[in-house]
């Protein structure tokens, strides 16, 4: 029998343990008890409310249409190689790849975030075992702790948290007592932490880190300062604190208004528009849809907007079409993903979270336009 046959309370247990959780573990991400978990399991507790399965399929990093029986085991969209990414991470041989001139090293982290930023995930994920690989034998910190947060970057993107939060916790490590290097890795534990629905330890672990950073004065430092501070007030929002998360946005933004123009050498892509992105998605994640949707009007009227990486718009499109969901424009939802899957098709195609999104949008009846030819390339049935 497939995992697509099984009892819902089955495919459940089937996810779970693929996901190497306890009972307890998935209890606790779901905020309910052991015993709750182990009635649903055994089919003693019926699920009926759909936000219930949301919660365990965010929980278990599949789409909701995969614990009710309505698709493949393995969507569309899915990419391989991240068991290769695994194994780059899981070697602790240094000598089996050559050492390389630092330079072409360089050159292929640089390569790589470049694929990273223009949300050619596929790609991506085909070189990163050889860039993590060549970085560990050339034991370089700096471009270590760059190859561990491109690793941790895409990996969340594609639903891996858990590995994604040992790929920043790889580059902590290797950072050693640098405090910039420790930052930018920070930068890869917040977001892998918040993935995970551990917001307070993402907060912790931000706030901590911009401490460290904020008394170094050129603008790169400041830049990776204002990431982390745009991290934890996300983070912020995340534990139901909006107080603490407009304190963070606000100290972001003096920053922002300081930096005139620097290397973006750390790849933060910080600046007054990445404020105020930061603001659309925690007004989202605080349930404040209508003021997320307001400020993004304002947000499209900037011309730095456009000149953010592909990867950026197109993660800041799939939140606000969730904002858009979230008050009931259902076309407004569609247009938001019909952009993001114009800007960066990869990160509407690839990411459980934006599908996730389109399928809460394609049971419409009908479906707004272009959605539905969404749902049918990632594989989603209506």
């Amino acid at each position: 029998m497939t995992a697509e046959e099984l009892p819902i309370g089955q495919r459940v247990t089937h996810w779970r343990m693929r996901r190497s959780m306890t009972q307890q573990m998935l209890a606790d991400r779901v905020r309910r008890s052991k015993s709750w978990v182990d009635k649903v399991e055994r089919g003693v507790r019926a699920l009926d409310r759909y936000s219930v399965i949301q919660d365990l399929a965010r929980v278990l990093r599949v789409d909701p249409e995969v614990l009710l029986g309505q698709q493949r085991s393995t969507p569309a969209g899915t990419l391989d190689g991240v068991d290769e990414i695994r194994a780059a991470l899981a070697s602790y041989d240094t000598h089996q790849a050559p050492a390389q001139e630092a330079g072409e090293l360089r050159r292929q982290v640089g390569h790589a975030w470049l694929t990273y930023q223009h949300a050619h995930y596929q790609q991506l994920v085909r070189v990163l075992p050889g860039v993590l690989d060549a970085a560990q034998a050339a034991r370089s910190p700096e471009l270590l702790v760059q190859a561990y947060r491109i690793t941790s970057s895409a990996l969340v993107k594609l639903g891996e948290a858990d590995l994604g939060w040992l790929a920043a916790d790889r580059a902590m490590a290797v950072a050693g007592g640098d405090p910039v290097l420790s930052a930018t890795a920070a930068v890869s534990i917040g977001q892998a932490l918040r993935a995970l629905g551990r917001d307070r330890l993402a907060l912790a672990a931000t706030v901590a880190a911009v401490d460290r950073v904020a008394p170094l004065r050129p603008a790169g430092e400041s830049a990776v300062c204002g990431t982390l501070l745009l991290q934890a007030a996300l983070a912020a929002a995340g534990c139901g604190d909006p107080r603490h998360a407009e304190e963070l946005t606000d100290r972001a933004t003096m920053i922002a208004a300081q930096i005139k123009r620097y290397d973006d050498v750390h790849r933060t892509c910080f600046g007054p528009v990445a404020v105020d992105l930061a603001r659309v998605v925690a007004a989202v994640d605080r349930g404040e849809a209508g003021v997320a949707v307001a400020l993004h009007a304002a947000v499209l009227r900037r011309e730095a907007w456009r000149r953010l990486p592909a990867e950026y718009r197109g993660a800041y499109l799939v939140d606000v079409a969730r904002a858009y969901l979230q008050v009931g424009d259902l076309r407004g939802a569609a247009r938001a993903l019909v952009e993001a899957d114009s800007v960066a098709p990869a990160e509407v195609r690839c990411r459980p979270l934006a599908r996730t999104v389109i399928a809460d949008v394609a049971r419409a009846h009908p479906a707004p336009a272009g959605v539905a030819r969404l749902a049918t390339l990632v594989g989603l049935t209506r």
